[in-house]
């Protein structure tokens, strides 16, 4: 039998960025949309640096072994 994990609530990048969101539209902080959308694409950023990481490292352990 397989137990399903149930996920309750948002994470971490998801509530930062509707806190941001809420924030530039209540006309809290005067930030532009690209500092207040950042959690997203940071976290891109960080994905795909990760992955250049590990095929560059692939790559170099193909020509080394």
């Amino acid at each position: 039998m397989e137990k399903k994990a149930k996920r309750s609530g948002m994470d971490p990048v998801e509530a930062l960025t509707l806190i941001f969101v809420v924030l530039k539209l209540t006309g809290v902080v005067p930030w532009s949309w690209l500092w207040v959308l950042s959690p997203l694409w940071i976290t891109v950023l960080f994905c795909a640096l990760l992955l250049a990481v590990f095929v560059i490292g692939a790559r170099i352990e193909e020509r080394i072994g």
